[in-house]
């Protein structure tokens, strides 16, 4: 089309002129022709301008011919001119003749043009995307023969890296060895001599060891005139609620206690605090149980828990919760750490290194009645530190609590009871502070069921505990609806006639008295009660 433009404007076959006035135009229209060759190949194709003129009458044809822009060749900046047509467009031969020659010519090739056509840019397509696999296959071959090739060059020069400091690590150590054996040789006596030396001093600790033996076994007969849990489970009492978990139904006699402590205090001053606390770590089983008894013993004294503390005595103890599988060790070493909960500080210290968790697991792995009771009363010291009902809460110490108290021994629900009178207690003084709002957390957990199901047992020191845990409860306003629909105000109300200390009767009354709703659910009970009038 382009080779035919500019062949039409060499010959000068028209001009660009503007449209006279009422001249009337013709169009024009490109004409494609394919020339086949005598094999049926296509030799070329050809396009030729058109004039549509053919549909005027000759008379016309020979006149002035004014012709429209082909709309693919529109002169730039001349959109509104025309072409006169000066020559004809196919030579000797009129508009007319090459129209009716077109109308010939287009309808015997017309069919073969859009046959070849299709076949050829269906050939095309195929050449095409066939191209493009043979290129991705050559992209994808060339990259995996980069990768491989650099793959093994890097292999190559890891290994020749790897074998030069081989090399060099192997003469270097080639060179050591040899600096060594001269050393070695001229320090042979020298070894030797501080060899016996050793020996000398492994035979003198020895001695020790074995002189600390027969102190331990010497205290152990001693203490077995006491009860079998006195040295173990020797706890003091850090409030109205915190009184002593190892309370025996027999005390021992004021001598037997001086002459424990005096043999304590003998064997820290000839053995060392430092040393008791190293056989905690011995590999023979029942060292490590004696030792573990003079801590517990120790740690009932404050002046002995900061020095216990301070030289890593409670990260041993709770090491020994966490790792050992022997009752008796689980038992002195809960025993011991309830000791330490004594103290406020400590107390920090045991929950702060996951001291509550430990207690709790052990709680869970254990079913002697002994263990049970010396870890839930060191729960219970715990439970009396409101800034730690949080972390009591979330490693489990509550849940367990409540496991417990299932266990059916009464020193154990007794010590369960303490936990939960410590804790509503601490936990009605965050609110009159300020610090807390909402439901106690004994209710979330369901203490409140069991203390109501449990609060007239026979044991007078839980049933104390109990009544105190359900007093202090019932001052929330907000555990008021708890209290009602399980039967609390009940027992609130049998408490303030029926216990045996004065204190609790009296703060039960004041309960009923300040909480509205309490005092209508005791009126209506007291109104059902009343006989019908006849």
């Amino acid at each position: 089309m382009i080779d035919e433009m500019m062949a039409l404007h060499s010959n000068g076959t028209w001009e660009l002129v503007p449209c006279p006035p009422r001249q009337t135009t013709v169009g024009c229209r490109w004409v494609y022709t394919i020339k086949v060759g005598l094999d049926g190949h296509i030799d070329c194709l050809k396009a030729r301008l058109v004039a549509k003129g053919y549909t005027k009458s000759m008379d016309l044809i020979m006149e002035t011919i004014y012709m429209e822009q082909s709309p693919k060749f529109i002169a730039q900046g001349g959109s509104q001119l025309v072409c006169r047509l000066r020559k004809s467009l196919y030579g000797r031969n009129n508009l007319l003749v090459h129209g009716l020659q077109y109308q010939l010519e287009n309808s015997a090739y017309q069919k073969v043009l859009a046959e070849t056509t299709q076949m050829y840019e269906k050939k095309i397509a195929e050449l095409t995307e066939e191209l493009g696999t043979m290129k991705k296959l050559l992209n994808d071959h060339q990259k995996s023969m980069k990768i491989q090739g650099q793959e093994k060059i890097d292999e190559l020069r890891e290994r020749l890296q790897g074998m030069s400091y081989l090399q060099e690590t192997t003469a270097n150590e080639l060179q050591l060895l040899k600096s060594k054996y001269q050393d070695l040789s001229q320090k042979e006596v020298t070894l030797n001599e501080e060899l016996n030396d050793v020996q000398q001093q492994l035979h003198m600790e020895e001695k020790q060891r074995k002189a600390f033996e027969n102190e331990l076994i010497t205290l152990k007969k001693n203490a077995l005139e006491t009860k079998n849990d006195n040295e173990e489970n020797s706890f003091k009492e850090s409030s109205e609620y915190a009184n002593c978990i190892g309370s025996l139904k027999s005390k021992p006699s004021k001598e037997t206690i001086s002459y424990q402590k005096a043999a304590l205090a003998k064997m820290c001053k000839e053995v060392g605090f430092q040393r008791i606390l190293e056989l905690l770590k011995s590999e023979e089983l029942d060292i490590q149980i004696h030792a573990l008894k003079v801590i517990a013993n120790l740690a009932a004294e404050d002046v002995n828990q900061v020095r216990i503390v301070e030289e890593g005595g409670l990260d041993t103890l709770l090491t020994l919760l966490q790792s050992s599988k022997n009752t008796t060790i689980l038992r002195v070493a809960s025993g011991a750490i309830a000791n330490l909960a004594m103290n406020e500080i400590n107390q920090g210290l045991i929950v702060s290194k996951r001291g509550t968790r430990l207690l709790a697991e052990t709680a869970s792995r254990t079913v002697d009645p002994q263990t049970l009771r010396m870890v839930a009363g060191a729960l219970a010291n715990l439970c009396g530190n409101e800034n730690l009902h949080m972390m009591l809460e979330e490693d489990g110490g509550i849940k367990a609590l409540l496991e417990m108290a299932t266990c059916g021994n009464t020193d154990v629900v007794s010590q369960v009871a303490r936990g939960f009178a410590n804790f509503a207690k601490c936990e009605f003084k965050e609110i009159i502070q300020g610090q807390r709002k909402g439901c106690s957390v004994l209710v979330e957990h369901g203490a409140l069921s069991w203390l109501i199901a449990n609060s007239n047992t026979t044991s007078a020191s839980t049933r104390r505990h109990i009544e105190l845990a359900l007093c202090h409860l019932a001052q929330n306003e907000d555990n008021a609806k708890e209290f009602i629909s399980n039967g609390g105000v009940k027992e609130l109300e049998r408490i303030s006639v029926e216990s045996n200390r004065e204190d609790i009767r009296n703060l039960a009354q004041r309960v009923l008295r300040l909480n509205p709703d309490f005092w209508a659910e005791v009126n209506a009970e007291q109104f059902t009660r009343r006989p019908a009038i006849k």
